[in-house]
């Protein structure tokens, strides 16, 4: 979980970035008309019946898990006077994943982008159009910057291609071959490591991918460009070493689940993506 703001019309909206999406505080939006009374203001929004079927909607298009009965229970009490519903029995109840409530430095109600835009308009049209600007404008700035990132690794995976391929020749590639068996070889090398890192070599992604034109190494990830950076100079030392392919690929493909496991797992990899 990645930690932002953006400023609009001079306040600061925080936003949660997570596995399923982004979330931006109705907090800090309701604050923006009342700074004493947001939990009020956010309450009766989401007991409105408009509130109600459109969170019910977004809920049946996004969540498996949405309990479609609770959500007809609230739906038939919407507009009494004494109905009364908060976003902490919405989620309780219906299992909702459309908003959420968060606790410590960054506590109090979120909902993700699409149900906050929709608040954003019941607070104030002009703020929602401010609002969805700056957000969009956070996303492309991140885009720009993971896409630097890539390239940088891609780069890196290139440069380490190399030491691997210096390795094959040098180890594995008898003298006095034909330029087929040379090429054939860097490839069956290079199909060790797309095995062992993504299960399958570029022939049989190609065959499983006839639209595209790109490689299996141009789709891959940051993460999975990372492993293979490091299983390039990883397989160039085993094979400096001897040890037969089929032994290397075992240690590559046991090394790529382990450092895939790792940086899935690493908070700093997780804000570089995000």
């Amino acid at each position: 979980m990645k930690n932002g703001k953006i400023e609009v019309q001079g306040r600061e909206i925080s936003i949660l970035s997570e596995m399923n999406g982004d979330y931006i505080s109705l907090t800090d939006i309701a604050r923006c008309k009342d700074p004493d009374r947001t939990d009020y203001i956010i309450q009766n929004w989401i007991r409105s019946r408009s509130t109600i079927e459109f969170l019910g909607i977004w809920e049946k298009l996004n969540n498996p898990g949405f309990k479609p009965i609770e959500f007809d229970g609230f739906r038939m009490k919407a507009g009494l006077n004494s109905f009364v519903l908060t976003s902490k029995q919405w989620i309780e109840k219906t299992g909702a994943i459309g908003i959420t409530s968060k606790s410590g430095r960054y506590g109090g109600t979120y909902a993700y982008k699409d149900i906050a835009f929709e608040f954003a308009t019941w607070i104030s049209v002009e703020f929602k159009l401010y609002l969805i600007k700056e957000f969009q404008r956070l996303k492309e700035e991140e885009n720009v910057r993971l896409k630097l990132e890539w390239n940088v690794q891609r780069t890196i995976s290139k440069i380490n291609y190399r030491i691997h391929t210096d390795a094959v020749k040098e180890n594995l590639i008898p003298p006095e071959v034909s330029r087929y068996q040379v090429q054939f070889i860097y490839a069956n090398e290079a199909d060790v490591l797309n095995v062992a890192l993504f299960g399958k070599t570029a022939k049989e992604w190609r065959e499983s991918n006839p639209a595209k034109t790109c490689n299996i190494r141009d789709e891959a990830s940051l993460e999975q460009l990372v492993v293979l950076s490091n299983l390039e100079s990883i397989n160039s030392v085993l094979i400096r070493q001897n040890i037969s392919q089929s032994e290397r690929l075992i240690k590559l493909n046991e090394i790529a689940i382990s450092q895939m496991k790792s940086l899935m797992n690493n908070r700093s990899m997780k804000k570089l993506i995000k």
